[in-house]
């Protein structure tokens, strides 16, 4: 009999080029099914709750994966953490039912942006740095306008495969996490690729004055990537929470 686990876990992003497991790219997905196959001996393939990109981190990330031999669900964890580098963690192990889905079965995704406004090596790997001024008032009053929208075309990464650039964004906020720090908050039933920090770099052109309130309600209407702003490093952009 075929048994389903999810396995929950979290990692430093900085080494990796993204989740997704690709030729001649060094991935997360790459080292944990690794890992799994040595210990379980045989091949196991994962399926994850998304991707991520190139240095983006993860504080909470989903995978599910199939066996026919029983599993003891704390012990492989054990091992599990063992084996895998020191950037990798696994949080748990739990068997499901076979009609639940790491991707499909998610209702919700929460992604977290850091930035701060004054050198602090211990963020170099995990906030971007900004050197210029931003009103966080008109940032926020801009990032509100996300929740009225369901067409995140203008924050997809060109020449993707996606079959549909439809989102439904339950909440989109910047909140201080200090004097010189700040994080922006995302959460929706799904995202498209590049699309956080699409819309980070945006947002950021708003509390540069360089875009107006009218114009990123341009933006979005318009479903053109070329009229967002830019891409943000991916290192400040980590995976928070993924609810079932």
């Amino acid at each position: 009999m075929i048994q389903r686990y999810f396995i929950y876990f979290c990692y430093d992003g900085s080494r990796y080029h993204g989740w997704q497991t690709q030729p001649n790219a060094h991935t997360v997905e790459q080292e944990m099914e690794q890992a799994l196959s040595t210990l379980l001996r045989r091949e196991v393939l994962l399926t994850g709750a998304g991707r991520t990109d190139a240095g983006v981190h993860a504080r909470l990330m989903v995978a599910h994966f199939d066996t026919d031999a029983p599993v003891d669900e704390v012990q492989l964890a054990y091992k599990l953490n063992r084996l895998l580098p020191a950037d990798i963690g696994v949080r748990r192990i739990e068997a499901v039912g076979s009609d639940m889905h790491a991707r499909f079965s998610a209702t919700s995704r929460t992604y977290r942006y850091y930035i701060h406004t004054q050198k602090d090596p211990f963020r170099r790997n995990s906030s971007c740095e900004l050197h210029y001024q931003l009103d966080f008032d008109r940032m926020n009053e801009a990032a509100a306008m996300l929740l009225e929208y369901s067409d995140f075309g203008a924050f997809c990464k060109s020449h993707t495969d996606v079959k549909t650039t439809l989102c439904h964004v339950t909440e989109a906020r910047w909140e201080p996490l200090s004097e010189h720090e700040w994080c922006f908050v995302i959460s929706a039933n799904r995202f498209l690729r590049n699309m956080v920090r699409a819309v980070v770099g945006t947002l950021i052109d708003v509390g540069r004055n360089r875009l107006s309130l009218d114009d990123f309600r341009r933006v979005i209407e318009g479903r053109k990537r070329t009229e967002a702003g830019e891409s943000m490093p991916g290192k400040a952009l980590f995976l928070e929470d993924i609810k079932y």
